[in-house]
């Protein structure tokens, strides 16, 4: 037997200072992905956001550095610069050095805050290469520079100043985190979002990489804001609903409006900061909601006697929501704070919110009537949908659980070893089913373009025979039946050609995933397959390439590898590849080389090819003419496996939510009923695209 492992006090670690930061950053920032990274910005601006919220501050600026750093600087008090009495040092560099050091844990500094725990800054300057503090106040400018968390001299003073503020400075470290480029988008978002929630906030945003500039300041705060949601709708209340009020020490806001949609979409914040996970202040205000409209409901007979009452589900069918809450001692869960939990926010809000809901709805009878009136359509198209989902459910029942004919299912019933391709037409679904491994590969071909259900409820939507299959395939359920656990592969893949019609269709299972199984998404089980568009003949060998980029870097490889001489347009094409990287997800790695086949080679391609690129082919040793597939049905079932299904060689992209308010924005606008909007969408990123990617 193996002599124990001896386990002593000399095995017993103390991690001192910022070291346990650095050791387990995850515990700190969620991780260490783009999502961790972005973090470090989302507290420095937080506390600069703080100084604003405690009237201190007007203005919080930006700069996105053009050596990768960021710097946040506000018009608030700035740091205080003298020597606390706990730690000895500056207090400068205890709150930059000292985990949960701070003027948020009582003594009057902030009556509210976002940077709760008072780790923010100093877990910032722990993973960051280089941190610079600037301090204006009490007349004098003041400064102090961090290497990884540790100051690298004391604080001191650069002269005389007659600004207050602070300004944060700082590079992160690359040895942390998986990238350190920061996305200007998304911080563009996340400021937007902080002046819509804090009345009086000037922001001020420089991209110096790029020379960009923007400014916020809304005056109607989230009144605006929940208008910004719904700029591009049919809305039935405007303007929104809102009311501001102050209950002991905890200060409540709400706007609500409704449009002719079929989805609800609530931002929900406490003390500026996202509580995506819900909490106490949204539990109060879905409680007075759904009374408050079910009592005017009745009373004013917009309801018969015989009629059920109106459910949560109806009530917030096409509602947009901002729920705002500041409160002196928010109670999250975590310190990414995505739930909050005080017990007196849902009390407090539930009574704001039906007390001043109720005037609205007496003082506003034809918006009133509109509302209830669209909550009724919904409580009808939920019976429905009922029925339906019932007989699809009820169907799978009673035959057994018997699946829908055309899938071809799989013999593993693991499901973290199981996928299935969901592949466009039976032509596509015969190659696959031919050339999948049968243990762990499923495959369900459709038949045509399922039922865009951005348009349709869920009772239109299970009268869909194809949308039907793809539920009872799953064997999740639907709606409130919904059960991802129940997920019967664990990977699902969309499998549709490269073409017009291919993007349509993803495009339509894509809006089905995101609006009525999210969950899907968020667990990662769904994901894109790329099949080639070029097979490069080379040899006895074939060399697939995804797209145009991706044949020409192939092509400038071989020349390189022939010549010993690098294409002139191997950088560009390579920066190409790069960019679209940064965008998606890739599983694995494809591999370049596969057994040649015996698919007709695209003379219409051979004939398009100038006399510049054959000699550029045969310099690259290509043999014949590069073929361009037209479908996956054009594939037989050995190419189909090789190049998209072997997972030695695939590339699956993983589809990713990362903001639900522009993704839910963009989703409208290409599947909702609005022409105009997607017109103009399509003409307004039409100059983005490579002409000689479209196709005709």
């Amino acid at each position: 037997m193996a002599e124990k492992q001896q386990y002593g006090a000399e095995q017993i670690q103390v991690l001192e200072g910022l070291d346990p930061v650095r050791k387990r950053p995850g515990m700190y920032i969620g991780g260490t992905g783009i999502e961790g990274l972005h973090h470090l910005v989302w507290e420095i601006v937080n506390n600069s956001v703080d100084e604003v919220m405690a009237g201190r501050a007007t203005t919080v600026e930006l700069t996105m550095l053009a050596d990768g750093g960021i710097r946040v600087a506000d018009d608030g008090a700035g740091i205080p610069i003298a020597k606390n009495k706990t730690t000895g040092k500056s207090s400068l560099e205890t709150v930059l050095t000292v985990l949960h050091a701070g003027g948020k844990f009582g003594g009057g500094g902030y009556k509210v805050s976002g940077g709760l725990h008072g780790v923010g800054s100093s877990v910032v300057n722990a993973l960051s290469t280089r941190l610079l503090a600037e301090v204006y106040r009490e007349g004098k400018a003041w400064s102090q520079e961090y290497a990884v968390g540790k100051p690298k001299a004391e604080v001191k003073s650069t002269g005389p100043s007659d600004q207050t503020g602070t300004t944060i400075s700082f590079w992160p470290d690359a040895s942390i985190f998986e990238s350190t480029e920061f996305d200007a988008d998304k911080i563009l978002e996340y400021l937007r979002r902080q002046a819509y929630l804090t009345r009086g906030l000037r922001v001020k945003f420089h991209d110096e990489r790029t020379d960009t500039r923007y400014g916020f300041y809304f005056e109607g705060g989230i009144r605006s804001y929940v208008q910004h949601l719904n700029h591009d709708k049919d809305v039935i209340n405007e303007p929104p609903f809102y009311v501001q009020k102050t209950v002991g020490d905890n200060e409540i806001e709400i706007a609500v409006q409704y449009a002719d949609t079929y989805t609800e979409t609530a931002k929900l914040f406490a003390n500026n900061i996202p509580t995506n996970g819900g909490g106490t202040h949204e539990a109060g205000f879905r409680r007075a909601l759904t009374r408050v409209i079910n009592d005017y409901a009745r009373k004013n007979g917009l309801i018969k006697e015989n009629e059920e009452n109106l459910t949560g589900d109806d009530v917030r069918e096409g509602m947009s929501l901002v729920l705002s809450v500041k409160l002196p001692d928010p109670q999250f869960e975590g310190q990414t704070k995505d739930k909050l939990n005080n017990p007196e926010l849902r009390s407090a809000v539930e009574g704001v919110f039906a007390e001043y809901f109720a005037y609205y709805l007496e003082e506003n009878p034809n918006e009133a009537k509109k509302i209830i009136g669209k909550a009724a359509l919904s409580a009808r198209a939920r019976l429905a949908a009922r029925a339906a989902r019932d007989t699809v459910i009820r169907k799978g029942a009673l035959e057994g659980m018997t699946l829908p004919g055309k899938l071809a299912d799989c013999r593993t019933k693991d499901s973290s070893r199981s996928e299935i391709y969901i592949v466009e037409g039976d032509s596509a679904g015969g190659s696959a089913k031919g050339g999948r491994d049968s243990e762990f590969q499923a495959i369900l071909p459709l038949r045509g373009k399922i039922l865009n259900v951005e348009r349709a409820r869920l009772d239109k939507m299970l009268a869909n025979n194809e949308v039907k299959n793809i539920i009872i395939a799953l064997g999740t359920g639907i709606a409130e039946q919904f059960d991802v656990s129940k997920l019967r592969y664990g990977r699902i893949i969309i499998m549709t050609d490269a073409d017009v019609d291919g993007a349509h269709i993803r495009t339509l299972l894509l809006t089905f995933f995101y609006r009525h199984m999210p969950q899907i998404i968020e667990n990662g089980h769904l994901y894109i397959a790329q099949p080639p568009l070029y097979g490069i003949p080379v040899g006895r060998k074939k060399i697939y390439a995804f797209d145009e980029a991706d044949r020409d870097i192939i092509i400038d490889r071989l020349i390189e590898a022939k010549t010993g001489k690098k294409s002139a347009t191997d950088e560009d094409a390579a920066e190409a590849v790069t960019a679209d990287e940064a965008i998606v997800a890739t599983e694995e790695t494809p591999t370049e080389e596969a057994p040649v086949d015996a698919t007709e080679v695209d003379e219409e391609e051979a004939a398009m090819t100038s006399d510049e690129d054959k000699t550029r082919l045969k310099t690259a040793g290509v043999t014949g003419a590069i073929q361009r597939y037209k479908g996956l049905g054009e594939m037989n079932a050995d190419q189909l496996w090789e190049t998209t299904m072997d997972p030695a060689n695939r590339v699956l992209l993983k589809v990713r939510v990362e903001d639900a308010e522009r993704a839910d924005a963009i989703f409208n606008k290409l599947m909702g009923e609005e022409v105009l909007l997607r017109k103009n969408f399509i003409s307004s990123k039409a100059k983005e695209l490579d002409e000689a990617a479209l196709d005709i």
